[in-house]
């Protein structure tokens, strides 16, 4: 079994759903996958829980499954989104000067991957 962390930092939808369906996909095939919420995708955080939006339900399956690690607290403070992620129980990322840092990861064996 392989580890990934998933940074996701682009806050287009379009991207955001790549981590989603690929979190999935490794998940489908025996690996571990972990979802980090950082830079600008943290503006996203509020809309995904709209059943209107096209990302609700790959938004519920990662959920369910346990593959969102978290968001990044210094930018969903500074980006207005920190309300949005606490309301949805989303586990706040802060290790590296408010920032969720990469070095932990690496030390426990994921591959990062960057979005």
């Amino acid at each position: 079994m392989k580890k990934f962390a998933l940074f996701v930092f682009n806050g287009d939808p379009m991207c955001f759903i790549h981590v989603l369906l690929n979190a999935l996909d490794m998940k489908a095939k025996g690996h571990e996958a972990k979802i980090i919420i950082e830079g600008a995708a943290v503006k996203l955080i509020p809309e995904l829980i709209n059943p209107a939006n096209p990302l609700n339900g790959l938004w519920k399956k990662n959920l369910a499954e346990g593959m969102v690690e978290g968001v990044c607290k210094a930018c969903s403070k500074k980006l207005g989104t920190l309300d949005a992620a606490k309301e949805q129980g989303l586990t706040l990322l802060d290790d590296v000067s408010g920032h969720p840092g990469m070095a932990g990861y690496r030390d426990n064996g994921f591959e990062i991957i960057t979005f």
